[in-house]
């Protein structure tokens, strides 16, 4: 059983918020599109820490725990992909400057720190308290993966978020993004620009990521520090990520399949664990088994997708959705355009 003392948490807590505040000094000096060389040079940095961090973490607390770790690290990993294909839709929707998009991934990227860690702390309590709810979590995520697949060829539809059409219709709006502030003055009245409703957008998305994601970890590790710690590595890199793979995401065009594979995985993985406490002639899928399953999976739809795309040039990637889309409808005036301040 693992047991993280005070001091643990508080050293893995400072180190991500070192890393996070060490992102934010690089970003307010000046804002300016990231290139691809500055996105390989941060993505192989963060993939280097979280491996870092595995290595020092199964060597302290025994490699089955650093398994799972690495296991959860993968999983989230992969599952971030899809947080990829949605940003970048936020992205385009509200017609963000280049100069301003790692600002807007890099308080996105703490709000859903903030969010995963509630979300962490309630998935940790119930399944303590209600052995039932892996059983639960596990047909949730075997339904979400259908509807996934299902939808496979759509986007999610930003018209239907409720924050943002209530931010739209009652706060005050600016039309331009006033070198990346997130409140202005427009006429001597205070007004939001455009990144408010950006960053509105991108957290209240990743609420819905969260109601996927923790459960699939959970579905590797039942260990909330592991959990945490997964989530936190993998949401650290993910600015850089999305610049480094946003010109090929359009490209993946068999990823979301994968996603939803994956997902009908741990579901599984998740019913027989419940199972197998009922009944322990009921077999269990190890770690080491969930981590190569999802290793294996991400790599052939990567490998199908080349292919696909190889031969069919024109075709093009979606997110996935988990109903089904009007495809006429878009998230919000073209070119960024907000209307008067009201």
């Amino acid at each position: 059983m693992l047991h993280v003392t005070a001091a643990g948490w508080a050293a893995t807590l400072a180190l991500i918020a070192g890393l996070l505040i060490l992102d934010w000094l690089l970003l307010s000096r000046r804002p300016r599109a990231v290139g691809f060389r500055e996105a390989v040079r941060w993505s192989v940095f963060y993939i280097a820490v979280a491996i870092l961090f595995g290595v020092v973490f199964g060597a302290l607390a025994g490699w089955d725990l650093g398994a799972q770790y690495f296991a959860g690290y993968v999983v989230e990993k992969s599952l971030s992909v899809d947080n990829l294909f949605v940003f970048l839709i936020i992205m385009s929707a509200f017609a963000v400057p280049a100069e301003h998009q790692p600002k807007a991934l890099a308080i996105g990227i703490v709000i859903a720190l903030a969010l995963r860690a509630v979300f962490i702390a309630l998935g940790a309590a119930l399944l303590e308290a209600f052995t039932f709810m892996f059983l639960i979590f596990g047909l949730a995520l075997i339904a979400t993966a259908i509807q996934l697949f299902r939808h496979r060829d759509q986007d999610p539809s930003l018209q239907d978020n409720v924050l943002v059409a209530v931010a739209r219709r009652a706060l005050p709006l600016s039309d331009g993004y006033a070198q990346g502030r997130i409140v202005t003055r427009v006429g001597g009245r205070r007004a939001f620009t455009p990144l408010f409703l950006v960053l509105v957008a991108i957290g209240s998305t990743d609420v819905l990521f969260a109601f996927d994601s923790i459960p699939a970890v959970f579905g590797i590790t039942q260990h909330a520090y592991i959990v945490f710690a997964a989530n936190a590595f993998a949401l650290l890199g993910l600015r850089a990520l999305f610049f480094l793979v946003s010109g090929v995401l359009d490209r993946l065009v068999y990823m979301s399949s994968g996603l939803a594979l994956i997902l009908a995985f741990i579901g599984v993985k998740l019913v027989l664990q419940f199972a197998h406490g009922r009944d322990h002639s009921i077999p269990e899928i190890s770690t080491v088994l969930s981590l190569v399953a999802v290793v294996v999976v991400i790599g052939a739809t990567t490998i199908a997708s080349v292919i696909k795309v190889g031969r069919d040039p024109e075709i093009r990637a979606h997110a996935g959705s988990l109903r089904r889309a009007d495809q006429d409808r878009v998230a919000g005036p073209p070119n960024g355009e907000h209307g008067p301040v009201r």
